[in-house]
């Protein structure tokens, strides 16, 4: 497989199989290993690239028009601004070209530089693609040198190093450095983020990688959220005296981060407050009730990804990032797999049964369909309304 390239070539993309493909260079100079993905998502590549979860990932678009919209500041998914280097890096199939959106205020390119974001243009993603859907997600280094140069021993050493997501525990990267509050609502048209004013409840975030439209989706119903690191206890959660706890998304090998997360999300489900987990906080509640988790071949990244709610018959589009699965088989007793991919027959959500606890494997923020999965929140929330003997919300709202 060869990339397509203006010569000379300012960019590399090396795969661990030894492919080697050539292309023009965006973003930062310099060079940068991780697993290569891809993600089929036509809209949205800058929530993407401010993901969390995509830490030690480089992301290969199948969408061959990226860039075109530009780039803002409220777009931005990571609340840790620090996370914004957890993507290594973007592989594209057209250049850039100027933004055409009354939103954009700056250049995909000089947005992915200050980000120190490496990236390549004029490569074949269909045939990338194919070659992950067949052989798996590669570990591969993406370079950058607007000279055309480049230090292939250092840029060989740096793939070399890199171990590969199995068994690394990257939410400790990405994660808040101290606990915070929040109280930003979702956006709306002509008048941008709100604010809470009068909270009814009071959640308590674990951020393992969290995305900022999560915790805009749990204010939108009423909730003031307090944000804590990875690596709080079940006595540093419960001392902020929560009506309930969320388990964030974020990167890395579930089986790593639950190390230190399994312990206290077991502590907590014994408080018998309500409990909700989104993508690796569902992986890592699945961990704490005794079941397993495997990586996948090739991940599911993209918003076209059918689930089916098993409790309502409902399916809905949803977007997904993630590159390990919890093995339905492993579910013991009194745990309900709740929803399924329609793609392969993953496991996509499960519950406890008779208690307030359940996740998903996907992302209700991310409104792909575009609300099929909000009702996902309204469902948390209801949990917590009937402990506190408030009113019920109808969790699907006729347009």
């Amino acid at each position: 497989m060869t990339g397509w390239q203006q010569s000379p070539a300012t960019a590399l993309l090396i795969l661990a199989d030894g492919t080697r493909l050539e292309g023009r260079g965006i973003g930062a100079v310099g060079h940068a290993a991780g697993e290569v993905c891809f993600n089929t998502a036509m809209t949205g590549y800058q929530e993407i690239l401010t993901d969390p979860s995509y830490a030690g990932q480089i992301v290969t678009f199948t969408f061959p028009h990226i860039g075109n919209v530009g780039t803002n500041d409220e777009d931005i998914e990571t609340v840790n601004m620090a996370a914004l280097s957890g993507v290594r890096g973007v592989v594209l199939k057209a250049d850039i070209t100027n933004p055409s959106n009354y939103r954009a205020a700056e250049k995909l390119d000089a947005w992915l530089k200050k980000r120190n974001i490496v990236g390549i243009t004029g490569i074949d993603t269909r045939a990338l693609t194919a070659q992950i859907r067949e052989h798996g997600m590669p570990n591969g280094v993406i370079a950058h040198g607007e000279d055309g140069y480049f230090d292939e021993k250092s840029i060989m050493a740096e793939l070399n190093a890199f171990p590969g997501l199995e068994g690394l525990d990257l939410a400790k990267e990405v994660t808040t450095a101290q606990t915070y509050h929040w109280d930003q609502t979702g956006w709306k048209w002509g008048e941008g983020y709100g604010r809470l004013d009068n909270p009814q409840f009071h959640i308590v975030a674990i951020d393992y990688g969290a995305k900022r439209n999560i915790l805009r989706c749990l204010a939108d119903q009423g909730a003031r959220v307090t944000v804590v690191p990875a690596t709080a206890t079940a006595a540093d959660v419960l001392s902020h005296k929560p009506d309930g706890i969320f388990l964030s998304n974020g990167p890395g090998d579930p089986a790593a981060t639950g190390k230190y997360a399994v312990p206290t999300i077991k502590a907590l489900m014994e408080t018998g407050k309500p409990v909700f987990g989104i993508c690796l906080g569902h992986q890592l509640l699945g961990l704490a009730l005794g079941g397993t988790t495997s990586k996948m071949h090739q991940g599911h990244h993209g918003a076209n990804h059918p689930v089916k709610d098993l409790t309502t018959g409902k399916v809905e589009i949803t977007s997904m990032n993630h590159g390990f699965a919890v093995d339905k088989t492993s579910l013991p007793a009194g745990v309900t797999e709740t929803h399924i991919s329609l793609f392969d027959g993953s496991n996509a959500g499960l519950s406890v049964d008779g208690k307030p606890i359940f996740s998903v494997q996907y992302h209700p923020e991310a409104s792909p369909g575009p609300r099929d999965s909000h009702y996902l929140f309204t469902r948390f929330m209801n949990h917590v309304r009937a402990q506190n003997g408030a009113e019920q919300q109808p969790e699907f709202v006729k347009a």
